[in-house]
């Protein structure tokens, strides 16, 4: 007894100098072996930076299936680990959007909701009979601060993938999201980054839709080159989208120059030019090399984009009309092998977990040189059912390839997006400074470390319009019109100018990974009665167990007694 007596004293000190010694340090440790429970230093920070309560609006609600339910606890679980680190906490509230009294005021709250741009997800489910019901979902956050809000999508939904796959991937990105959405309610920094003119480069209504998307995080510019070399200074990063003149040699510098100086580039240039005009009309058009004189410059920095043309058996499909001439139109859809569907790579955040990128008229691209101070990272490239078609050459849409024709398709994963990370040469290393430069930073050999992203296809990031002036209608990047699929070019553009544009790592959250790990559907079907009855009657053989050997422990020390 009295050693007992000791053992509870020592417990019960331990406890209290654990009590104490808790209210002097703060930790807490995540057991999980991917540490699903833990969260950024980086997101920790941003955290300590509010000065108010943070507002969390989760419309996840109701009856939700399995999947949604672990969307929906996994939200509250990360909302609740970032509450500890806020200054003034965080408020949680679940809300039902499809709980009314009618189905007019149903109507009318989902209709509330997508004007403030929150789009809803329909599900498919079957009922007890086997019936197919569909249920409206909207897996959406709205984050309120200071009177402002920011409304953050919680589902991945990826093109190709399962229903389980998409919403693993979707808790994989719950912190990349929300902290996506507390950093710009929370950002009062301006950052400023251009789109380049004076080269035929798109539009303003041509990249309507992602500066729409850019316009969250940077004050966006756009403008010509002028003889100051000092004029990107202020930019974080510049979009060159599609040029279809040639740079001259002081425009050359100026961007050289600012790459020297630690600025960072989007280049998305195509390889070739032809006649989009005499295509859709004639059903034929010549291809030939396009110059835009950025050969030697490109290839300083370690890119090369060759002069051909891809063809690709995975692409979207156009309606084509085949019934006879002066017959009632008949629309069939036809594989558009020059509209390739580009793979992502999984290894980098910039396209981990992006669906395909929509390409047209795309060019190959292949790193050159051997500069041991870049990193180059492959981000786009075709599938392994590809053909290379050097120019010049004669694009004929009556004289299309067989997609079952593997000695056509021959050729695998070509590039056609590269990163490259690092120290790059100045392409005017050994050569005068134009004339024209009037104003120039000292000439730099060398840059300091940054970064470059060229794409070797212009219209990845090309929205397309319908109609004219005031009447016009601008398509949502990467959405193709007439299977209504959307594409992965509008994340991935915002993804590579947010990486371009990175100091703190806040990407890398992206490549956060849980392994999915799902129950055999086959098998619980198959023995269905058998784990019932295990589960039901383990914990009843469990406790007879013990009553048996409490009864014979009983017995026994009482029948010592006696």
């Amino acid at each position: 007894m009295k050693h007992l007596n000791k053992i509870n004293i020592f417990l019960i000190i331990g406890l209290l100098s654990l009590a104490i010694i808790s209210q002097f340090f703060f930790f807490r440790i995540d057991l999980t072996s991917e540490k699903k429970y833990s969260i950024s230093v980086q997101t920790k920070k941003l955290l300590k930076n509010t000065e108010s309560e943070l507002n969390m609006t989760v419309y996840l609600s109701g009856d939700l299936n399995p999947g949604f339910l672990h969307l929906k606890k996994a939200t509250r679980d990360m909302l609740e680990e970032m509450s500890v680190y806020t200054n003034k906490g965080i408020s949680i509230v679940f809300k039902n959007p499809s709980e009314a009294p009618s189905n007019e005021a149903r109507e009318q709250k989902y209709a509330e909701l997508e004007a403030q741009g929150m789009n809803p997800t329909a599900i498919y489910e079957r009922d007890k009979e086997g019936k197919s019901i569909q249920k409206i979902v909207f897996p959406w956050l709205k984050i309120e601060y200071k009177n402002k809000a920011v409304y953050v999508n919680l589902l991945k939904n990826i093109r190709g993938n399962s229903g389980d796959e998409n919403l693993n991937i979707s808790i994989e990105n719950l912190e990349f999201a929300i902290t996506d959405g507390i950093r710009q309610i929370l950002n009062t920094k301006i950052s400023k980054i251009a789109f380049l003119e004076g080269q035929g480069e798109l539009t303003e209504a041509e990249t309507y839709d992602i500066t729409k998307s850019l316009s969250h995080y940077f004050q966006i510019d756009r403008g010509v080159l002028s003889n100051d070399a000092t004029v990107l200074n202020n930019y974080q990063a510049v979009i060159i989208a599609k040029p279809t003149k040639p740079f001259s040699e002081s425009d050359k510098y100026i961007i050289d120059q600012y790459i020297m100086n630690g600025g960072r580039v989007l280049w998305l240039i195509d390889g070739v030019k032809l006649a989009a005009e005499n295509l859709s009309k004639t059903g034929t058009s010549p291809v030939i090399d396009l110059d835009l004189n950025l050969s030697d410059q490109l290839f300083k920095y370690g890119f090369r984009i060759n002069p051909d043309l891809l063809q690709d058996v995975q692409c979207v499909s156009v309606p084509v009309n085949i019934a006879p001439a002066n017959a009632q139109p008949q629309f069939e859809p036809t594989p558009w092998y020059y509209a390739p569907l580009l793979l992502t790579s999984y290894e980098h955040p910039i396209t981990k977990n992006v669906s395909e990128v929509m390409g047209q008229f795309t060019s190959s691209i292949e790193s050159v040189g051997k500069n041991p101070e870049v990193k180059s990272t492959l981000l786009l490239a075709t599938s392994d059912n590809t053909h290379i078609i050097p120019v010049p050459a004669t694009i004929d849409l009556a004289d299309m390839p067989d997609p079952k024709d593997k000695n056509y398709f021959n050729q695998s994963y070509i590039p056609v997006a590269i990163l490259a990370e690092g120290i790059f040469e100045s392409c005017f290393q050994n050569r005068l400074k134009p004339q024209e430069i009037t104003t120039a930073f000292p000439f730099m050999k060398k840059s300091i470390n940054t970064r470059q992203i060229v794409i070797a296809d212009g219209d990845i990031i090309r929205n397309e319009t319908t109609g004219i002036a005031s009447d016009s209608t601008t398509i949502p990047l990467g959405l193709d019109r007439y299977t209504n699929q959307q594409f992965g070019n509008k994340e991935f553009i915002q993804n590579a100018v947010l990486y371009l544009t990175d100091e703190e790592g806040w990407l890398q959250l992206r490549s956060r990974t849980f392994k999915l790990r799902l129950l055999n559907k086959s098998l619980i079907s198959n023995e269905k009665t058998l784990w019932q009855v295990v589960i039901l009657g383990s914990p009843l053989l469990l406790l007879f167990i013990t009553s048996l050997f409490v009864n014979y422990n009983r017995r026994k020390k009482y029948t010592k007694i006696n």
